[in-house]
């Protein structure tokens, strides 16, 4: 059904047949809707995993979304069972919704607490509340990464045969309404008039990447809460990789780049940052450093320099009185301090 919706939207708009066009998209809105729903009832439903405790170190994550305060977060987990478990560490993809304040608290080659069962090993939870014993482990545990051969999945879930069967039920759709329309699609075909030699557009990649996106309307500055995550998981879908080298917030403008040429320690991902505690850092900013009427701030995030753990913030206010600047580092956590006429 969603092949032959979109075939018949394309029909439509090749034929310009307003009906064939308003079927195939209602259709398809349709679907979307059922698709939806039916998503959100298997997330009330699921049960939570009854199993074991163990450490697992995140090799990777990404957010999916951005709609309410629990976002759907991908991660890639690195799993160290107990050692009385008698399982070795072992690698899974787990999808799992973290409320925005807590989002800082995951990064890249962290250490989580984690639920898993020992009969369904890819059955994994993170445990966003663990006890003040497991959350010292976490702070004081390194665990190696496992190798991707140690991946495991449902095994009653077959993706390929599934994939399979699902691209040929599209494609067979899509045919379907093209058989049922081939002759105004020919002869529409055929009256086109294209040069035989026009030119194709080539492209090109790069290994440097900037983009950029300006807020507006209603409590449109950066600074309301949960506007930065959102922006930022904005500008993350419009790029190859959530690992940046730099990163700039203004009142209503947030801009990322990155290079594909530099190594992992003078890059940091883009879902690490502390976004809910900049808002009070640039508050922080604007009242504390001597400048009684501030204009502007500016806050300017780039990878850890020398021996430093975690990108640096550095949040610059400009007034009558001057500049003046705030450093902190990926916890939020002030470092320094430049007041108006101090240098530095």
């Amino acid at each position: 059904m969603t092949g032959a919706a979109l075939a018949a939207v394309a029909v439509g708009i090749i034929l310009e047949d307003v009906p064939v066009f308003v079927a195939g998209g209602g259709v398809l809105a349709l679907l979307i809707l059922f698709a939806v729903l039916g998503g959100k009832r298997r997330s009330a439903g699921g049960e939570p995993p009854a199993g074991r405790l163990a450490l697992a170190r995140i090799e990777d994550l990404r957010a999916t979304g951005g709609e309410s305060a629990d976002v759907p977060v991908k991660f890639r987990l690195t799993v160290a069972p107990e050692p009385e478990d008698g399982r070795p560490a072992y690698r899974v993809k787990i999808t799992q919704h973290i409320n925005l304040v807590d989002l800082p608290a995951y990064r890249p080659r962290g250490i989580a607490v984690v639920e898993y069962r020992p009969d369904k090993p890819w059955d994994v939870r993170i445990v966003t509340r663990p006890t003040p014993e497991w959350s010292r482990r976490a702070e004081e545990a390194e665990i190696d990464s496992a190798p991707d051969s140690t991946l495991v999945s449902n095994p009653d879930v077959d993706e390929g045969s599934w994939c399979l069967l699902v691209l040929l039920a599209f494609l067979a759709g899509a045919v379907l309404v093209v058989l049922l329309f081939r002759g105004p699609l020919f002869t529409a075909a055929n009256d086109e008039d294209t040069p035989p030699d026009s030119p194709s557009k080539s492209s090109s990649t790069s290994r440097t990447f900037t983009t950029s996106t300006t807020v507006s309307g209603p409590s449109s500055s950066l600074l309301a809460f949960g506007r930065m995550r959102a922006t930022a998981m904005e500008l993350e879908s419009r790029v190859d990789t959530a690992y940046v080298t730099e990163v700039t917030i203004e009142d209503h403008r947030m801009a990322v780049s990155g290079d594909s040429t530099r190594p992992p320690t003078e890059t940091f991902h883009l879902q690490s940052l502390p976004y809910e505690l900049l808002p009070t850092l640039v508050r922080e900013a604007r009242t504390t450093l001597g400048i009684r009427t501030p204009e502007t701030w500016r806050i300017d995030i780039t990878p850890p320099t020398g021996n430093g753990v975690g990108p640096r913030v550095r949040i610059t206010v400009t007034g009558p009185e001057g500049t003046a600047h705030l450093d902190a580092d990926a916890t939020g956590r002030v470092v320094d301090r430049r007041g108006v006429g101090e240098g530095g």
